[in-house]
Parts: C-alpha cells; sequence; structure tokens
C-alpha cells in the first residue's frame, strides 16, 4: 500500500501520540499484535468493525516503511 499515510496519523492526544489509524484509536502495534497473535484480516475487521482492510494493510506498510527506515539508520 503506497498511500498508507492517508490512513495512518499521529496525534499527541491520542494513545501518546503512538500511530493511530485515522478516525480510531486504535495503534498500529495494536493490528500488528493482533496479526502475530494469528487473528486473520477478517477476524479483525469482525472484532473492529471501525476498521476495513485497507486499514490493516496501511498498518503493514508503516511497520514496513518503519523497519527499512531503522535498518538504513542502523548501518550508517
Amino acid at each position: 500500500m503506497d498511500n498508507w499515510q492517508e490512513r495512518i496519523g499521529i496525534n499527541p492526544e491520542i494513545r501518546f501520540g503512538k500511530p493511530c489509524i485515522e478516525g480510531t484509536r486504535i495503534t498500529v502495534g495494536d493490528i500488528l499484535a493482533w496479526l502475530s497473535q494469528e487473528m486473520t484480516q477478517g477476524e479483525i475487521v469482525v472484532d473492529f468493525p471501525e476498521l476495513q482492510q485497507r486499514d490493516i494493510l496501511a498498518a503493514l506498510a508503516y511497520a514496513s516503511r518503519l523497519e527499512e527506515t531503522t535498518r538504513i539508520l542502523a548501518t550508517a
């Protein structure tokens, strides 16, 4: 997902400034934790109807970008 910036926001007033899905208090970390606990995207959307599949993909894209940036900084 190339346009994850449209779905992920950071606001110091919401969840202590952690990256969240826009319009929710659900963090990227929440979504990653659910996926790591073997929840499927479908199960997440059913349990949290304010989310859409594209929000989950945006969280994954955000995490991927963060990992890429961290790796580059670590080698510099």
